[in-house]
Protein backbone atom coordinates (compact mmCIF):
# COMPACT_ATOMS: atom_id res chain seq x y z
CA UNK A 1 0.00 0.00 0.00
CA UNK A 2 1.03 3.35 -0.55
CA UNK A 3 0.72 5.97 1.71
CA UNK A 4 0.23 10.17 1.45
CA UNK A 5 4.16 10.14 3.21
CA UNK A 6 5.37 8.40 0.77
CA UNK A 7 4.52 11.25 -1.86
CA UNK A 8 5.53 14.01 0.63
CA UNK A 9 9.04 12.45 1.10
CA UNK A 10 9.97 11.96 -2.86
CA UNK A 11 8.25 16.32 -2.76
CA UNK A 12 11.37 17.67 -0.83
CA UNK A 13 14.03 17.84 -2.86
CA UNK A 14 12.07 20.20 -5.31
CA UNK A 15 10.29 21.59 -1.95
CA UNK A 16 13.96 22.78 -0.70
CA UNK A 17 14.78 24.22 -4.44
CA UNK A 18 11.60 25.61 -4.62
CA UNK A 19 12.17 27.64 -1.41
CA UNK A 20 15.72 28.74 -2.10
CA UNK A 21 14.91 29.95 -5.23
CA UNK A 22 12.33 32.44 -4.19
CA UNK A 23 13.52 33.24 -0.83
CA UNK A 24 17.20 33.37 -0.85
CA UNK A 25 17.05 37.12 -1.65
CA UNK A 26 14.82 37.41 1.54
CA UNK A 27 17.29 35.64 3.99
CA UNK A 28 20.01 37.21 2.77
CA UNK A 29 18.41 40.40 3.87
CA UNK A 30 17.38 39.46 7.28
CA UNK A 31 20.33 37.63 7.85
CA UNK A 32 21.84 40.90 7.55
CA UNK A 33 19.84 42.36 10.10
CA UNK A 34 20.68 39.33 12.68
CA UNK A 35 24.37 40.32 12.52
CA UNK A 36 23.35 44.18 14.64
CA UNK A 37 21.39 41.48 17.56
CA UNK A 38 23.02 40.83 21.05
CA UNK A 39 20.58 37.86 21.24
CA UNK A 40 18.83 35.51 18.67
CA UNK A 41 15.68 33.56 20.53
CA UNK A 42 14.40 30.38 18.51
CA UNK A 43 10.70 29.69 19.18
CA UNK A 44 8.58 26.59 18.19
CA UNK A 45 6.98 23.31 19.31
CA UNK A 46 7.10 19.52 18.77
CA UNK A 47 9.24 19.16 14.80
CA UNK A 48 9.75 22.64 14.39
CA UNK A 49 11.68 22.60 18.08
CA UNK A 50 13.70 20.10 16.88
CA UNK A 51 14.87 22.33 14.16
CA UNK A 52 15.75 24.84 16.52
CA UNK A 53 17.52 22.37 18.87
CA UNK A 54 20.09 21.36 15.83
CA UNK A 55 20.78 24.58 14.30
CA UNK A 56 21.55 26.24 17.77
CA UNK A 57 23.76 23.02 18.83
CA UNK A 58 25.07 23.80 15.02
CA UNK A 59 25.99 27.19 15.85
CA UNK A 60 27.22 26.84 19.44
CA UNK A 61 29.67 24.46 17.93
CA UNK A 62 31.77 27.30 15.93
CA UNK A 63 30.82 30.57 17.40
CA UNK A 64 29.93 32.12 20.67
CA UNK A 65 26.63 33.99 19.33
CA UNK A 66 24.28 33.49 22.28
CA UNK A 67 21.40 31.63 20.94
CA UNK A 68 18.46 30.74 23.23
CA UNK A 69 15.85 27.90 22.18
CA UNK A 70 12.25 27.65 23.94
CA UNK A 71 8.71 26.43 23.26
CA UNK A 72 6.04 29.00 22.61
CA UNK A 73 4.73 29.22 26.21
CA UNK A 74 7.98 28.65 27.94
CA UNK A 75 9.06 32.17 26.19
CA UNK A 76 5.95 33.69 25.94
CA UNK A 77 5.89 33.57 30.29
CA UNK A 78 9.33 33.97 30.70
CA UNK A 79 10.50 36.90 33.08
CA UNK A 80 13.89 37.27 31.64
CA UNK A 81 13.45 38.85 28.68
CA UNK A 82 13.74 42.35 29.48
CA UNK A 83 14.56 45.42 27.45
CA UNK A 84 17.07 43.84 25.12
CA UNK A 85 18.83 44.29 21.39
CA UNK A 86 17.20 40.88 20.28
CA UNK A 87 15.64 38.77 17.57
CA UNK A 88 13.28 36.49 17.36
CA UNK A 89 12.61 33.89 15.39
CA UNK A 90 9.42 31.38 15.14
CA UNK A 91 9.01 28.30 13.12
CA UNK A 92 5.63 26.43 12.54
CA UNK A 93 4.94 24.44 10.01
CA UNK A 94 0.99 25.94 10.07
CA UNK A 95 1.79 29.04 11.53
CA UNK A 96 -1.32 28.98 13.79
CA UNK A 97 0.25 26.79 16.65
CA UNK A 98 -1.19 29.06 19.46
CA UNK A 99 1.70 28.87 22.16
CA UNK A 100 4.57 29.88 19.22
CA UNK A 101 1.71 32.43 18.06
CA UNK A 102 1.60 33.42 21.57
CA UNK A 103 5.48 34.10 21.45
CA UNK A 104 5.77 36.01 18.69
CA UNK A 105 2.98 38.78 19.94
CA UNK A 106 4.86 38.76 23.20
CA UNK A 107 8.27 39.22 21.04
CA UNK A 108 6.59 42.23 19.24
CA UNK A 109 5.11 43.70 22.09
CA UNK A 110 9.00 43.75 22.95
CA UNK A 111 10.26 45.20 19.75
CA UNK A 112 12.03 42.34 19.20
CA UNK A 113 13.07 41.76 15.48
CA UNK A 114 10.93 38.68 14.54
CA UNK A 115 10.80 36.54 11.57
CA UNK A 116 8.41 33.33 11.00
CA UNK A 117 9.38 30.51 9.30
CA UNK A 118 5.94 28.70 7.86
CA UNK A 119 4.65 26.65 5.38
CA UNK A 120 1.11 28.25 5.07
CA UNK A 121 1.30 31.24 3.09
CA UNK A 122 -1.60 32.89 4.92
CA UNK A 123 -0.90 31.87 8.17
CA UNK A 124 -1.40 34.42 11.18
CA UNK A 125 2.68 33.79 12.02
CA UNK A 126 3.77 34.97 8.41
CA UNK A 127 1.12 38.11 9.07
CA UNK A 128 2.50 39.31 12.27
CA UNK A 129 6.24 38.85 12.18
CA UNK A 130 8.10 41.34 10.95
CA UNK A 131 10.11 39.42 8.64
CA UNK A 132 8.06 36.57 7.07
CA UNK A 133 9.99 33.47 5.08
CA UNK A 134 7.70 30.63 3.41
CA UNK A 135 9.08 27.55 2.91
CA UNK A 136 7.94 26.12 -0.45
CA UNK A 137 6.67 22.72 0.51
CA UNK A 138 3.25 23.28 -0.86
CA UNK A 139 0.42 21.35 1.66
CA UNK A 140 1.78 18.52 3.80
CA UNK A 141 -0.81 16.28 5.37
CA UNK A 142 1.39 13.19 6.89
CA UNK A 143 2.13 14.13 10.88
CA UNK A 144 5.97 13.61 10.01
CA UNK A 145 6.05 17.01 8.11
CA UNK A 146 9.00 15.46 5.73
CA UNK A 147 8.65 18.52 3.41
CA UNK A 148 8.22 21.31 6.00
CA UNK A 149 11.14 19.48 7.85
CA UNK A 150 13.92 19.81 5.38
CA UNK A 151 13.47 23.40 4.18
CA UNK A 152 12.38 25.13 7.67
CA UNK A 153 15.84 24.08 8.67
CA UNK A 154 17.66 24.42 5.85
CA UNK A 155 16.06 27.85 6.16
CA UNK A 156 17.33 28.35 9.99
CA UNK A 157 21.11 27.11 9.16
CA UNK A 158 21.17 30.33 6.09
CA UNK A 159 19.69 32.55 8.68
CA UNK A 160 22.11 32.01 11.31
CA UNK A 161 25.45 30.97 9.60
CA UNK A 162 25.14 33.59 7.01
CA UNK A 163 25.00 35.93 10.27
CA UNK A 164 27.77 34.64 11.99
CA UNK A 165 31.35 34.84 11.67
CA UNK A 166 32.08 31.13 11.78
CA UNK A 167 35.07 30.87 9.20
CA UNK A 168 33.53 28.19 6.94
CA UNK A 169 30.29 29.70 6.42
CA UNK A 170 30.40 29.66 3.03
CA UNK A 171 31.07 26.26 2.79
CA UNK A 172 27.68 26.03 4.85
CA UNK A 173 25.98 27.83 2.15
CA UNK A 174 27.07 26.15 -0.79
CA UNK A 175 26.83 22.86 0.47
CA UNK A 176 22.50 24.30 1.62
CA UNK A 177 22.60 24.66 -2.18
CA UNK A 178 23.71 21.15 -3.05
CA UNK A 179 20.95 19.32 -0.60
CA UNK A 180 18.60 18.80 -3.09
CA UNK A 181 20.21 16.58 -5.40
CA UNK A 182 22.12 14.94 -2.50
CA UNK A 183 18.36 14.41 -0.87
CA UNK A 184 17.44 13.10 -4.71
CA UNK A 185 19.68 10.62 -4.44
CA UNK A 186 19.11 9.60 -1.04
CA UNK A 187 15.81 8.84 -1.47
CA UNK A 188 16.51 6.42 -4.46
CA UNK A 189 19.38 4.64 -2.51
CA UNK A 190 18.35 4.44 1.05
CA UNK A 191 14.79 2.96 0.63
CA UNK A 192 15.05 -1.10 0.43
CA UNK A 193 17.92 -1.29 3.19
CA UNK A 194 15.71 0.82 5.72
CA UNK A 195 12.35 -1.15 4.40
CA UNK A 196 14.02 -4.33 5.56
CA UNK A 197 15.36 -2.76 8.85
CA UNK A 198 11.69 -1.57 9.84
CA UNK A 199 10.46 -5.19 8.88
CA UNK A 200 13.61 -6.52 11.37
CA UNK A 201 12.09 -4.03 14.21
CA UNK A 202 8.50 -4.06 13.80
CA UNK A 203 7.50 -5.98 16.83
CA UNK A 204 9.51 -4.24 19.01
CA UNK A 205 8.04 -1.42 21.28
CA UNK A 206 9.94 1.04 22.51
CA UNK A 207 13.33 2.66 20.82
CA UNK A 208 15.90 5.05 22.42
CA UNK A 209 17.29 7.64 20.15
CA UNK A 210 20.64 9.30 20.62
CA UNK A 211 22.55 11.72 19.07
CA UNK A 212 25.19 14.37 19.74
CA UNK A 213 25.55 18.37 19.13
CA UNK A 214 23.07 19.09 15.99
CA UNK A 215 22.25 15.51 15.96
CA UNK A 216 20.37 15.51 18.85
CA UNK A 217 17.46 17.70 17.53
CA UNK A 218 17.17 15.17 14.71
CA UNK A 219 17.01 12.12 17.86
CA UNK A 220 14.72 14.55 19.29
CA UNK A 221 12.12 14.79 16.06
CA UNK A 222 12.94 10.40 15.51
CA UNK A 223 12.11 10.34 19.01
CA UNK A 224 8.84 12.61 19.51
CA UNK A 225 6.91 13.21 16.26
CA UNK A 226 8.39 10.03 14.06
CA UNK A 227 8.79 6.70 15.69
CA UNK A 228 5.46 7.93 18.52
CA UNK A 229 3.36 10.31 15.93
CA UNK A 230 4.07 8.16 13.08
CA UNK A 231 4.83 4.75 13.66
CA UNK A 232 2.92 4.67 17.14
CA UNK A 233 6.07 3.12 18.97
CA UNK A 234 7.34 4.12 22.34
CA UNK A 235 10.45 6.06 22.09
CA UNK A 236 13.09 8.24 24.14
CA UNK A 237 15.31 10.85 22.73
CA UNK A 238 18.78 11.59 24.43
CA UNK A 239 21.87 13.25 24.10
CA UNK A 240 24.51 10.94 22.94
CA UNK A 241 26.96 12.08 25.76
CA UNK A 242 24.16 11.53 28.57
CA UNK A 243 23.92 7.67 27.73
CA UNK A 244 25.91 6.86 31.26
CA UNK A 245 23.50 9.02 32.72
CA UNK A 246 19.98 6.97 33.78
CA UNK A 247 19.52 4.89 30.00
CA UNK A 248 22.97 3.11 30.69
CA UNK A 249 20.87 1.09 33.61
CA UNK A 250 17.99 0.00 30.95
CA UNK A 251 20.52 -0.91 28.52
CA UNK A 252 20.57 -4.22 27.91
CA UNK A 253 20.34 -7.36 25.54
CA UNK A 254 17.86 -6.95 22.67
CA UNK A 255 16.96 -3.21 23.63
CA UNK A 256 16.87 -1.13 20.67
CA UNK A 257 19.08 1.95 20.34
CA UNK A 258 19.32 3.92 17.00
CA UNK A 259 22.69 6.03 17.43
CA UNK A 260 23.04 9.02 15.13
CA UNK A 261 26.75 10.01 14.63
CA UNK A 262 28.39 12.48 12.49
CA UNK A 263 31.95 12.77 13.51
CA UNK A 264 31.38 15.80 15.88
CA UNK A 265 34.18 16.43 19.26
CA UNK A 266 31.08 15.26 21.21
CA UNK A 267 30.54 11.85 18.99
CA UNK A 268 33.96 9.97 21.13
CA UNK A 269 31.30 9.61 23.80
CA UNK A 270 28.72 8.11 21.20
CA UNK A 271 31.28 5.81 19.81
CA UNK A 272 31.91 4.90 24.05
CA UNK A 273 28.09 4.20 23.68
CA UNK A 274 27.53 2.46 20.88
CA UNK A 275 30.47 -0.34 22.42
CA UNK A 276 28.65 -0.26 25.19
CA UNK A 277 25.52 -0.96 24.00
CA UNK A 278 27.25 -4.11 21.54
CA UNK A 279 29.49 -5.74 24.11
CA UNK A 280 25.32 -6.21 25.89
CA UNK A 281 24.09 -7.44 22.84
CA UNK A 282 21.64 -4.12 22.87
CA UNK A 283 19.67 -4.15 19.07
CA UNK A 284 22.02 -1.39 18.11
CA UNK A 285 21.33 0.57 15.12
CA UNK A 286 23.70 3.45 14.16
CA UNK A 287 23.13 5.82 11.25
CA UNK A 288 26.84 7.49 10.09
CA UNK A 289 27.11 10.43 8.02
CA UNK A 290 29.99 9.36 6.21
CA UNK A 291 27.97 6.17 4.91
CA UNK A 292 25.56 9.07 3.09
CA UNK A 293 27.21 12.08 1.88
CA UNK A 294 30.30 14.10 1.92
CA UNK A 295 29.17 17.21 3.17
CA UNK A 296 29.86 19.54 6.07
CA UNK A 297 29.28 17.56 9.23
CA UNK A 298 27.13 20.41 10.92
CA UNK A 299 24.59 19.86 8.64
CA UNK A 300 23.97 16.05 9.46
CA UNK A 301 20.56 16.42 10.29
CA UNK A 302 19.09 17.30 6.84
CA UNK A 303 21.20 13.75 5.36
CA UNK A 304 20.16 11.32 8.16
CA UNK A 305 16.83 12.14 8.06
CA UNK A 306 16.05 10.72 4.97
CA UNK A 307 16.93 7.22 5.84
CA UNK A 308 14.93 7.44 9.25
CA UNK A 309 12.26 8.73 7.01
CA UNK A 310 12.23 5.76 5.36
CA UNK A 311 12.75 3.27 8.46
CA UNK A 312 9.60 5.04 10.25
CA UNK A 313 7.58 5.12 6.48
CA UNK A 314 8.01 1.06 6.48
CA UNK A 315 7.54 0.20 10.37
CA UNK A 316 4.14 2.00 10.63
CA UNK A 317 3.41 -0.04 7.43
CA UNK A 318 4.23 -3.26 9.04
CA UNK A 319 2.30 -2.62 12.00
CA UNK A 320 -0.61 -1.85 9.75
CA UNK A 321 -0.48 1.67 10.29
CA UNK A 322 -0.94 4.74 7.83
CA UNK A 323 2.37 6.42 8.37
CA UNK A 324 0.93 9.98 7.79
CA UNK A 325 -2.66 9.68 10.16
CA UNK A 326 -3.12 10.40 13.86
CA UNK A 327 -5.22 9.11 16.21
CA UNK A 328 -5.82 12.58 18.61
CA UNK A 329 -4.13 15.66 16.94
CA UNK A 330 -6.04 18.02 15.57
CA UNK A 331 -8.91 15.17 16.47
CA UNK A 332 -9.81 15.50 19.98
CA UNK A 333 -10.29 18.42 22.10
CA UNK A 334 -7.03 19.55 24.28
CA UNK A 335 -7.97 20.62 27.55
Amino acid sequence: MVYKMRTELLEQPNALRKTFKEESSNMKRISKELEDVDKIYLVGCGSSLSTLYSVRDALGMVSDFPVVVATGYEFTYSKNLGDQNAAAIFASQSGETADTLAGLKKANELGFNTISISNEQNSSMLKEAKNPILTRGDKEEAILGTKTYVTQLACLYYLLFASSNYEKKNEILNDLNRLPDLIEELLKTTEEENKKLAEKYKDEDIFYCLGGGPNFGLAYKLAMTMLMEGAIKHACPLYAAEFRHGLIERAEKDVPMIFLEANYPVDALTEKAINFSNKLECKTITYRLKDYANINDLLAPLILVVPLEWFVYYLAHFNGENPGSTRHIGKVRYE
